[in-house]
């Protein structure tokens, strides 16, 4: 078959026929080969008398199987006046002796033959002979008793191994061109390869997937390998629940550990907790729920003025619709503006429950007008906006109850010490989501700079990427991140999830993975956008087309069609544990085993909370003790006096919890369900 090259494809001048080649050819390799191995043998390991006589015997034994005779000439022993005899192989030593047609014959006249008065060796006249009756006094005289394949079988058996590894390679051969004639021959497009063939296609040296293949030679399973060079491109794992995305990010950060790397593990189910986190390490958990939850405030991240809107960025995402997208912004900007003043986050809470506080830091500055008293619809927006994530701040531990272990993003950048599981359970994601998700973002915005030398690399590894609120930064360490080498490992369950978040910077973030990881998923256009995906394939196939009648006979034609490598319902039938991967143009399938490691460290720890911060009763009556909070003696200071100008460098004194009682008259004043219906 002759083909060249053109624009990517394999284009073919000659068809090859309908006929096993390589098997064919297998053969005419193990018939050389043991043309070979006899040819060495004669020339090299066989005696100079049996040397010349094989010809004779061969031809011998092919005259008795037909019981004829022939002529044949013997080799004699002549010398002076003693009558002639037929050569035996006593009568020859090794030596040399010249003939009288000039050459050189390897052999000489013995000693005892010599004493009986034999001086040379001759070919004698052509005879006739029954082949039988030679043939048998050749075996018995020259050749030990041995027939033609005893006397050969050791290169006949060093043949037909050739011929058997021959055979071995033309048939995989043979089969892979008759499925080519059957189903067709890829021209351009992805490729479909085993694991062993991905790993080895893509030179590949980094993380390693084990599979539940076994080749046969081998009782270790076959692992499939991601390049070093394609890890700081990113992964993407896109699967139903239960499909096996957890095991998939548990190999990887198995490896990570051992590598000595440091990971930012976003663990919504804590299952990675209990595997991977370790306390001697300088782990941290962040989760204001867990009493190993370290002290941190917004306002340390503040390296300068303008990152507050980023932080409040992350803090206040606007709605699906956007349709509020006035109740997004100006609550952004009203919360970068108090953070400026470096509150805590008991502050922050305080402020957010006292609009005569946020009137008086709001005073004199341009924010002023967003909430005005003579708009009093507007006003309530915006202040009802700003108090949204007042209640994720209600729960982050004080310095006190934090034992005085602080966090600071920025700082843990820099040092890159300990890993960091950011943790929840089902019942607590809704209520840690806008700190979750600011705290991923701040990280990433963090380590999207270069590395300097000696710092460690950092994965940022997210299971259920959807479960999170609108990343800003995270589209931007999808696009740019490259650089600065720290790799990024999300999973989710299909676009249409993205979409909703991202919108049409969905398809943009999901097309960057270099390296995409594709499970079962039982939505239709999820499924329908995995097969685009992994890409379309330009077959070539041969149609053969029978004519009956007078002109009798068969045509062949070249057929090109254009089909998905990979169908859509293929990638709704995945059974659980099984997935397709596609790095560059080269895809797999395979599947891989379930991942028990022990359990080293607890989930949760609960943290005891005041309940003043977990919840309060709208519907008890004014002036009642019995759920009012107390407020902290140690954060209680005296109010600033009314109308003095507020510093941004003056230390902000925390007020006490907004008292129950206004609450309540708030929520007396609206109507009853009753009055509504």
């Amino acid at each position: 078959m002759n083909s060249n090259q053109k624009w990517g494809r394999k284009e073919t001048i000659v068809w090859p026929p309908h006929a096993p080649i390589y098997t064919l050819g297998a053969f005419a390799i193990g018939l050389m080969a043991t043309l070979f191995f006899v040819w060495q043998f004669l020339h090299f390991r066989e005696t100079p008398l049996r040397r010349t006589y094989t010809s004779t015997y061969v031809r011998s034994l092919v005259g008795a199987m037909f019981k004829q005779r022939g002529k044949y000439r013997l080799l004699y022993v002549s010398g002076g006046k003693i009558a002639p005899r037929l050569a035996l192989p006593a009568d020859f030593v090794p030596g040399e002796t010249a003939l009288p047609n000039g050459a050189v014959a390897p052999v000489a006249l013995s000693e005892v033959t010599r004493r009986q008065g034999y001086t040379a060796f001759y070919d004698g006249p052509e005879k006739d002979y029954d082949d039988a009756v030679l043939s048998r006094w050749l075996r018995a005289v020259y050749f030990d008793g041995q027939g033609l394949f005893d006397v050969y079988a050791t290169s006949l058996v060093e043949g037909l191994l050739v011929l058997v590894i021959a055979l071995a390679f033309a048939g995989v051969a043979d089969l892979k061109r008759f499925r080519e004639l059957k189903y067709g021959r890829r021209l351009k497009g992805p490729v479909m390869l085993t694991p062993t063939q991905f790993s080895k296609a893509l030179a590949a040296d980094g993380l390693a997937i084990t599979t539940a293949q076994k080749p046969w030679y081998s009782r270790r399973a076959t692992l499939l390998r991601i390049p070093r060079s394609a890890e700081a491109k990113h992964i993407q794992i896109m699967g139903d629940t239960g499909a096996g995305k957890s095991t998939l990010i548990k190999q990887m950060l198995q490896q990570i550990s051992d590598r000595g790397e440091t990971a930012i593990v976003y663990d919504p189910a804590g299952e990675f907790t209990e595997c991977f986190y370790k306390e001697g390490r300088g782990d941290w958990i962040l989760n204001p729920l867990d009493e190993r939850a370290p002290y941190w405030t917004p306002s340390s991240e503040l390296r300068n003025p303008a990152e507050a809107r980023t932080i409040a960025a992350s803090m206040y995402q606007p709605r699906e619709d956007k349709r509020g997208e006035f109740f997004t912004d100006t609550p952004q900007k009203i919360f970068a503006h108090l953070l400026k003043y470096k509150p805590t986050p008991e502050e922050l809470v305080a402020w957010m429950s006292d609009e005569a506080e946020i009137d008086r830091r709001l005073k004199g500055t341009e924010l002023a007008n967003f909430a005005p008293k003579d708009a009093p619809q507007q006003r309530s927006g915006v202040l009802a906006s700003l108090g949204l994530v007042a209640d994720s701040l209600r729960l982050l531990p004080t310095r006190e109850e934090a034992d005085g272990r602080e966090w600071c993003a920025t700082d843990w950048a820099e040092k890159r010490e300990g890993w960091i599981f950011l943790t929840s359970t089902e019942a607590q994601q809704e209520a840690l989501r806008p700190l979750h998700s600011l705290w991923i973002d701040l990280l990433v915005l963090r380590l999207l700079t270069k590395p300097k030398p000696g710092q460690t690399k950092v994965w940022l590894v997210i299971d259920e990427l959807a479960s999170l609120q609108r990343l800003p930064q995270f589209h931007t360490a999808l696009t740019k991140g490259r650089k600065s080498d720290n790799p990024i490992v999300f999973g989710y369950q299909g676009k249409a999830q993205l979409e909703t978040i991202y919108g049409h910077l969905a398809e943009v973030m999901l097309s960057q993975p270099s390296t995409k990881f594709i499970l079962r998923t039982a939505e239709p256009n999820a499924a329908k956008w995995a097969a685009e995906m992994i890409g379309e394939i330009e077959i070539e196939r041969l149609r053969e087309t029978v004519a009956d009648g007078k002109r009798q006979g068969k045509s062949f034609t070249l057929d090109r069609q254009i089909e998905p490598l990979v169908m859509k319902s293929e990638v709704e039938g995945l059974p659980d544990l099984h997935t397709f991967v596609k790095i560059n143009n080269y895809v797999s399938r395979f599947s891989f085993p379930p991942m028990n490691l022990p359990k080293i460290a607890e989930a949760l720890k609960v943290r005891a909370i005041p309940e003043h911060k977990m919840w309060f009763n709208p519907l008890a009556p004014v002036g009642s003790d019995a759920t009012e909070p107390k407020p902290d003696a140690a954060t209680t200071r005296k109010k600033p006096s009314k109308g003095a100008p507020i510093k941004e460098a003056e230390a902000i004194v925390p007020k006490p919890e907004p008292e129950l009682p206004k609450v309540v008259v708030l929520a007396a004043q609206t109507p009853p369900l009753s009055h509504n219906l």
